[in-house]
């Protein structure tokens, strides 16, 4: 396997299997993995999310400008004013990578670029010490930092996954949804993450 295949299939490893490089294999959402051969003719594969965002009826205490991340539901809300919030559909932690919490937004970036933790590099040696930002960072077009954690609320160029437990912790959405969240949210908004 030459270097990139295998720098590609440790990213893949970190971030739950996602990543591939085989033009053959597609992504099957029913069975959360991808599967040789060609797609079915009519549906399937990598196109984008199915989750639309959408403006919804939002009861809550929770300040306007607040997240509210629902790990269960795979969606997570921006409060709005007048009982409303923004929803949108999120891929979330994978087995063991589940967590909750409140914490704020210390920081916000376009394009972030990437340097794993010390504990997925353990996991998956391979994986770059930093990966620079574009659209095959694994952090997406805008990633929010949620206080002094080691998660984001990130955009992803794997529209596919969301809707999906596959990352290693972290929220993430599609980058045309992460955009639209990013141009809302202000550092120093609290996110709470409900398991």
């Amino acid at each position: 396997m030459d270097r990139r295949k295998f720098a590609l299939a440790a990213l893949a490893a970190a971030f739950g299997g996602i990543v591939t490089t085989a033009k053959a294999d597609y992504y099957d959402p029913k069975l959360n993995k991808f599967v040789k051969g060609d797609r079915p003719k009519g549906g399937g594969g990598r196109r984008g999310s199915s989750i639309p965002k959408e403006v919804v009826d939002y009861e809550t205490k929770a300040k306007v400008g607040s997240i509210i991340v629902e790990t269960g539901e795979r969606r997570l809300y921006f409060v709005m004013a007048d009982g409303k919030a923004m929803k949108y559909g999120i891929g979330v932690g994978r087995d063991g990578f589940t967590w909750s919490g409140q914490h704020r937004i210390t920081r916000k970036a376009e394009w972030p670029g990437w340097t794993p933790p010390p504990a997925m590099r353990q996991r998956v040696p391979d994986l770059p010490a930093y990966m620079p930002g574009g659209p095959q960072n694994p952090l997406g077009a805008r990633a929010l930092y949620i206080g002094s954690t080691l998660y984001r609320i990130h955009g992803t160029s794997e529209p596919w996954t969301i809707g999906q437990a596959v990352s290693s912790g972290c929220i993430r959405l599609t980058n045309d949804d992460v955009i639209d969240l990013y141009d809302r949210v202000a550092v120093g908004a609290l996110v709470t993450v409900n398991h």
